[in-house]
């Protein structure tokens, strides 16, 4: 993926908040990083093992960020832990980027029903959906003058995407989490959106089967007959984290070219990108 530039701006000057969910360079969370430090945000980013430290460093470091806590989501003296680091350093944040989600490549191709063990089922949930309401209900204690959340989804929470399977009842339950957290938190002014992003090709995404299918068919049969571009996902998170969203809460934002909006595509740039 092409390195992109960001326009600069003020719209996060003098907010503070955390990046939950950072890979490497081609992560849908750091194109997010990246927006809200043009726009003036102060980071602290969050990474597990020594691994993704190595890889989470440098792009923290450039962006100016110091603050990196090793955090896994499944433990709770590390959340416990990252949180404290961030109260004791800042006293409050702004905003939570939550871009966390795990299912075991064996749950993720094939038949969903056949596939998905009771193992596999209660790890996807427990990462990918609760460690959002965990790290909010964490991150609400210390955000003093109200404030921002956003999570990542995909469509495959709304509508059956091949191999996605126990992913897809995650991102559901992740999405309705949403809603109750923006109904819980909205009296005291903190807001918690989700985003459906289309594909794009990250880590995470490798890890789906027939991965290739997908990106063709979501090129050829969205609106803008393109893949999701990943400036356009950290455009909606600037957004829906920065004043210009200040009136929304418990929505699910797509960000997919328009693929979520079309029923049936138009047969010729389908058959024309599609083999048969």
């Amino acid at each position: 993926m092409a390195e992109q530039n960001f326009p600069q701006g003020q719209l996060m000057a003098g907010k503070r908040g955390l990046i939950m969910g950072v890979a490497n360079k081609n992560s849908i969370a750091w194109a997010i990083a990246r927006q809200l430090s043009a726009q003036g945000a102060e980071l602290a980013f969050t990474y597990q093992g020594d691994a993704l430290l190595r890889r989470v460093k440098p792009l923290a470091e450039s962006v100016g960020s110091d603050i990196l806590c090793e955090c896994d989501v499944t433990n709770d003296d590390t959340m416990d832990a990252t949180f404290k680091t961030l109260k004791d350093k800042w006293g409050k944040i702004d905003f939570l980027v939550h871009a966390i989600a795990f299912a075991g490549k064996d749950q993720l191709a094939g038949s969903f029903i056949e596939n998905t063990t009771r193992e596999g089922f209660k790890s996807a949930l427990d990462i990918s959906a609760y460690s959002f309401v965990d790290a909010g209900r964490r991150a609400a204690e210390i955000m003093n003058d109200g404030g921002a959340m956003v999570t990542l989804t995909y469509l495959g929470s709304e509508r059956v995407i091949p191999n996605y399977n126990v992913m897809g009842v995650a991102k559901a339950a992740l999405e309705a989490s949403t809603r109750y957290m923006a109904a819980d938190l909205g009296p005291r002014q903190i807001r918690v959106n989700a985003i459906s992003a289309g594909p794009i090709k990250t880590l995470a995404a490798a890890g789906i089967g027939s991965g290739r299918h997908m990106f063709r068919f979501n090129k050829a049969a969205s609106a803008m007959q393109d893949n999701t571009d990943p400036m356009g996902v950290a455009g909606a998170a600037l957004y829906l984290l920065s004043d210009l969203g200040l009136s929304c809460t418990g929505e699910t934002h797509h960000v997919d070219g328009g693929f979520h909006a079309i029923g049936m595509p138009q047969e010729g740039p389908l058959r024309e990108s599609m083999p048969d």
